[in-house]
């Protein structure tokens, strides 16, 4: 059984309740736009395992850290985090033909700022957009998702508001 911190759109903003809510996960997760190679190292310094995709802001040297697409396995889940995704019914013509030929059981984007907690019931996967953590954008108040992987199934979904924008 493993928690995970799954966030997104921090835009370089860091904020100490991070640790607070994800201090007690066995990873952190982030969807993209990190925004600043300091707060890369902010999370991987909290020492849970932290997985990331770069966003359509983070620069190049974000990007020769982490990659556009990522797929791996925890406990029985496959998961696929992409910034840029869509969601289901709407996905981005960039991941959409992956997604329909080899559907995972989880996946995370980000980029809209809306908090999605949605199944795709015809590709039976899970698709999670945890909202924009940061300041920058149209979103009223910060958010994060904090998720129970446990063999092949999902508890104790958590949505966590860390703050007004």
């Amino acid at each position: 059984m493993k928690t995970i911190g799954i966030l997104s759109d921090t835009h370089s903003h860091w904020d100490d309740k991070f640790e607070t809510y994800l201090a007690d996960c066995d990873e952190i997760w982030h969807a993209g736009d990190i925004g600043s190679m300091e707060l890369a190292d902010r999370f991987e310094a909290m020492k849970p395992r932290f997985r990331a995709v770069y966003g359509n802001i983070d620069d190049a040297e974000m990007q020769a850290r982490y990659p556009e697409t990522l797929r791996f396995k925890v406990e029985d889940i496959d998961v696929l985090i992409k910034h840029i995704g869509g969601y289901p019914g709407r996905y981005d013509a960039s991941i959409g033909p992956q997604i329909r030929q080899n559907p995972p059981q989880l996946f995370i984007s980000g980029h809209s700022h809306i908090l999605k907690v949605m199944p795709d019931r015809r590709l039976h996967l899970l698709h999670i957009n945890p909202g924009a953590a940061g300041l920058v954008g149209w979103h009223k108040e910060r958010t994060l998702i904090k998720l129970t992987i446990d063999g092949n199934k999902f508890t104790d979904c958590e949505v966590i508001t860390i703050g007004k924008r």
